[in-house]
């Protein structure tokens, strides 16, 4: 068996550095009680480690609220965009989206359509670029809209929109504006002050490198957000209410000492290396996969970058061959992780006209290699000429 190719970490990265698995072995065995419970001296540390992490990545994303206790923790990127929804949506108002995002936010915004309480547009896509125009949002703005929702870089094809001129159209027209940073954050910066950002949405399992089961949001100043979950915090027990406060209005219960503590490293060492060095290093790699794939005969790149405006990120599909079939052969036969199907983002895939089999996805992370990609170039390579093989001794037989 050769050894593991992960072109998989536009999902989830992998493996992270040892520094993440080193301290959430240490801290969980040291110091793994319920912060905020009680006064010990464990209770306390394990409370020092998660505001350290809030301060961090409040910082990290430049918030303009001078209160670090805006970072939320939550379990995922999803159940972070699902609480800044729910928590903002109020009837009768009108929401703006876009045909690149994930379901994390299409799913809710469809489901609160369903049950009556707002309505949503959905911007469309340049099929051949990736990119959404600024003006059509501004365009599908209403008296009544209330926020504006979009995916800063494509989990499917890399594309990083133009958060920057999007931000700018929603102050100028005072619309709350929520940016989808999962497959950003920590490859690029994301600065709300610069983006005019009032909300971001992290994913902690990605280039955050933290483990699965952490994300967040960003919660800028003057947010009309509201609490959608209510119960333990470990503070003003005697309360009939929910504290208002932050980070208890949106926080409830015991929160994931062992994943924060993961995240807390990561971020960390994510910080070391230097974002920017990152995201040169991948992009490399990504250029090198491009240059070996792209003349191999019936492939397809969707929207290929290399560029500042994409991350380490391809799709690809192939005439004859379905993007599960692909997958299957990489894994099985070369020992090639990637990942096929819609990618959870349904919208972009009917743009493309890749639906319904979507796509084979490269995600490339700091820890490939050159060899790592000319691994994956061969193997594709080998499986589509096979592929050609047996349809040309179909044809004469």
């Amino acid at each position: 068996m050769t050894d593991l190719v992960y072109l998989d970490n536009a999902s989830t990265t992998f493996p992270k550095p040892d520094c993440v698995y080193d301290v959430m072995a240490s801290f969980y065995r040291e110091n793994g009680v319920s912060p905020g419970r009680s006064g010990s001296d464990l209770a306390v540390a394990a409370g020092m480690m998660i505001d350290e992490t809030r301060r961090i990545l409040h910082k990290l994303f430049n918030n303009p609220d001078s209160d670090h206790k805006r970072l939320i923790f939550t379990s995922s990127a999803t159940e972070a965009t699902n609480l800044a929804i729910k928590g903002i949506a109020c009837q009768g108002d009108h929401f703006i989206t876009t045909e690149v995002e994930h379901n994390s936010i299409l799913r809710p915004l469809y489901m609160l359509k369903q049950e009556g309480l707002i309505d949503y547009d959905i911007v469309p896509m340049n099929p051949e670029t990736g990119m959404i125009d600024p003006i059509d949002i501004e365009n599908a703005i209403k008296p009544e809209t209330k926020m504006i929702l979009v995916n800063h870089g494509s989990n499917v094809i890399g594309t990083i929109q133009p958060a920057e001129e999007i931000g700018q159209i929603c102050k100028k027209h005072n619309v709350l504006y929520l940016l989808d940073a999962s497959q950003t954050a920590g490859v690029i910066p994301v600065d709300m002050q610069k983006l005019n950002a009032d909300i971001v949405v992290f994913a902690g399992h990605k280039s955050l490198f933290g483990p699965c089961g952490t994300g967040g949001l960003a919660v800028g100043p003057d947010v009309p957000i509201r609490s959608t979950k209510w119960g333990g915090t470990g503070i003003k027990s005697a309360l009939r209410y929910h504290p208002d406060d932050f980070p208890q209005r949106l926080e409830t219960g015991t929160p994931n000492i062992l994943g924060i503590s993961g995240l807390n490293a990561g971020v960390k060492w994510v910080l070391e290396q230097g974002i920017e060095n990152i995201h040169n290093q991948e992009m490399k790699l990504i250029a090198q996969l491009i240059d070996g794939i792209e003349n191999l005969e019936g492939l397809t790149l969707h929207c290929p970058g290399i560029g500042h405006d994409h991350l380490p990120v391809l799709s690809i599909a192939v005439e004859n061959i379905t993007p599960q079939e692909l997958t299957t052969r990489l894994d099985v036969d070369y020992n090639v992780t990637c990942r096929s199907g819609l990618q959870c983002a349904p919208y972009l895939h009917d743009r493309i006209g890749t639906s319904p089999n979507g796509t084979l996805r490269f995600g490339v992370g700091p820890f490939n290699t050159s060899d790592h990609i000319d691994s994956a170039i061969t193997a594709l390579t080998n499986i589509i000429e096979e592929a050609h093989q047996r349809a040309a001794g179909a044809g004469s037989a």
